[in-house]
């Protein structure tokens, strides 16, 4: 009988002594799954959460070396002020928070929330403490970043008029492929060594369901959770892949199961529109002129 091939799991991870991470999004779900496991491993993780009270009550849940901090992606000042009391090496940098098929609403500075959040924050946020990134930077996306329109809406991300729950998170999941292709271009250009990476987790049960403006689908979620996904534990792992292992820059993992819904992770495909190296660019100069922020690493890439 042929051996049975061997399943990357939580036990696979590295010796992370001495490696500190800020995770985004740290205190619930897929965050905290993540930051029990990098912690557990040896790593420093800092949590950077909206609320530090919930935050410091997932970190008293956690062995090992951790902290809390505040961080705010639906508010650019709040992204600033992390990143400005940041002074130290950052060796993992992983963009784990988001909102899901939210009722139409907008950030603090007046952007749609799912891209506002998911998106802009996090590009905010990267590009002001890439600085101090010493290994890689890894974006939760999701494998409905096919679904939606299927593409950004570059005349209007804000879907002003045109908003629905599905469409702006779908902008929202390609925006962040889009963000980790060229910002691994622009690092390559920069000759840097920090790698930028994308993972999904497939089905995963988390409390982000909970959120959809539709009541029926929240509904339908909440029985789909039970049924059919799995945990958040199982969901991290192609973010603990992405964040620990060698592969190359842009890589995108998510699940090996039917359909990228469950499984080991593994480098998985992504759609077309989230392979397009001129829509990158024209996100990256859109989310510059948006957040203020620009890329740090030298001239401006071209």
């Amino acid at each position: 009988m042929a051996e049975k091939k061997h399943k990357w799991n939580v036990n696979d991870l590295p010796d992370l002594s001495g490696r500190t991470a800020v995770i985004t999004g740290a205190n619930s779900g897929l965050g905290l799954a993540a930051t029990d496991a990098l912690a557990r491993a040896g790593a420093h993780v800092v949590l950077a959460v909206r609320d530090t009270e919930r935050g410091r009550a997932a970190a008293a849940k956690v062995p090992g070396s951790t902290e809390v901090c505040r961080l705010d992606l639906a508010d650019l000042s709040s992204v600033r002020e992390f990143a400005d009391g940041w002074d130290r090496p950052l060796d993992l940098l992983i963009n784990n928070a988001g909102v899901m098929m939210l009722p139409e609403r907008r950030t603090a500075d007046g952007f749609e929330m799912q891209f506002g959040t998911n998106h802009l924050g996090h590009f905010a946020l990267t590009n002001l403490l890439l600085p101090h990134v010493t290994d890689r930077v890894v974006t939760v996306s999701s494998g409905l970043h096919r679904g939606g329109d299927g593409v950004i809406h570059f005349d209007d991300v804000n879907l002003r008029g045109t908003y629905t729950p599905t469409r702006a998170y779908a902008q929202s999941k390609l925006a962040n492929l889009l963000f980790v292709l060229e910002l691994q271009r622009r690092l390559t250009e920069a000759g840097s060594r920090v790698r930028a990476l994308a993972a999904h987790p497939g089905y995963a049960a988390t409390n982000l369901q909970s959120h959809h403006a539709n009541p029926l689908a929240r509904l339908g979620m909440g029985l789909g959770n039970r049924l059919f996904a799995q945990d958040d534990r199982a969901g991290t792992l192609p973010t603990l892949y992405a964040a620990t292992q060698d592969l190359p820059g842009a890589s995108y993992v998510g699940p090996d199961g039917l359909g990228e819904m469950r499984g080991a992770p593994t480098l998985v495909g992504r759609s077309r529109a989230a392979s397009d190296p001129a829509a990158a660019r024209r996100l990256w100069t859109l989310s510059e002129e948006m957040t203020g922020v620009e890329w740090p690493l030298g001239a401006r890439a071209l």
